[in-house]
């Protein structure tokens, strides 16, 4: 019987790597995803200061406080 070659010994590594750049990109994005669900007006922009200068921990943070701040309706008091 030929000898059957398979890559079942490198599919527990590739499986938590794969997870753990699922989990590392979704904590990337958060503050667009918070931005987005609480329907901020800043959205898009909290999305382009996330994506462009999130990789800096200050650019993350900004973006941050930037999808949780208080926002108000215009004409509304």
């Amino acid at each position: 019987m030929p000898a059957v070659i398979t890559d079942r010994t490198s599919r527990p590594v590739s499986s938590l790597v794969a997870i753990v750049v699922a989990v590392v990109t979704a904590g990337y994005m958060l503050p667009w995803a918070i931005a987005a669900v609480r329907g901020n007006r800043n959205t898009w922009s909290v999305f382009w200061v996330n994506l462009l200068l999130g990789w800096t921990v200050v650019g993350w943070v900004v973006a941050l406080v930037m999808s949780i701040r208080e926002h108000r309706v215009l004409g509304v008091r």
